[in-house]
């Protein structure tokens, strides 16, 4: 053996043995269980507070709503202590991504696109999607949406449904947020605004009889989400939305915060 031919070889083994040290230390991201929660004695739940009344803030700016009393009864049926941590639409998936929290309950409505990264439980949640206009403005089909300006929160469930059957000319306006956008439409930048019913509602009652539902963009259910890989993470939270689902406690909240019974939800 050469001394050129022993020094590369002893260089390659070195980088080897770096290489291998490296991916020893590299962070993994395992799938947790239940019983990690249970034995760290509370849960990290995600979920909005610019969406009421699913989710929003109390007088002391505490995290409010459906969402949170959904997210405080299930801490509850797992014996554990509730975290609550405040995400937007954009960040609610990354921050579960990143294992900044356990779960989502963040009025995440199920689509093709997100079950590609994340798992979703039975839905506990549902909400109808539609387009909220000014009186005066005409919009009667998809296709009168054509030069008109609409606001919608980026990454929402109403964006996807708003982009898929606009036509071309549609001025499509993306907020951050579901606030961004009502305001948006209040001030007159823009003509419409693509949200929930709840949203539409809120709107009302700050500017009157000026605006009117105009079309249904989508009718969206909601559900847990978490990391895929979680088998009996997934399996927990099925068996909670059934349970809470069956004995009437997911219809109370739903009643407290939205004066109406909860929809009649897919097993799926």
């Amino acid at each position: 053996m050469t001394p050129m031919y022993r020094r590369r070889l002893l260089a390659t083994t070195a980088t080897l043995v770096y290489s291998l040290a490296l991916a020893s230390w590299a962070p993994t991201a395992a799938a947790q269980s239940v019983d990690e929660i249970q034995k760290k004695g509370s849960i990290t739940v995600g979920m909005l507070v610019d969406f009421p009344p699913y989710g929003t803030v109390d007088t002391a700016n505490n995290p409010d709503g459906y969402d949170a009393d959904v997210a405080k009864l299930l801490a509850k049926d797992l014996g554990v202590k509730l975290n609550l941590i405040s995400v937007t639409g954009p960040n609610r998936i990354p921050f579960l991504l990143t294992n900044k929290v356990d779960v989502l309950v963040a009025s995440l409505a199920v689509t093709p696109e997100r079950a590609k990264q994340v798992q979703f439980s039975r839905p506990y949640s549902a909400a109808t999607i539609v387009l909220y206009g000014e009186k005066k403005t005409t919009i009667k089909t998809p296709a009168d949406l054509k030069g008109v300006r609409v606001a919608v929160a980026r990454a929402s469930t109403q964006d996807t449904a708003l982009t898929a059957m606009a036509p071309e000319g549609t001025d499509i306006r993306r907020f951050d947020d579901d606030a961004s956008a009502m305001q948006a439409l209040l001030s007159g930048q823009v003509d419409a605004i693509g949200c929930s019913t709840t949203v539409a509602a809120q709107i009302a009652k700050r500017a009157g009889d000026a605006y009117e539902n105009k079309l249904v963009l989508k009718q969206q259910f909601m559900a847990v989400a978490m990391r895929q890989g979680q088998p009996e993470m997934l399996k927990a939270m099925n068996d909670f939305v059934a349970k809470n689902t069956g004995n009437g406690e997911l219809n109370k909240l739903y009643k407290k915060w939205l004066q109406s019974d909860l929809p009649s939800l897919p097993v799926n």
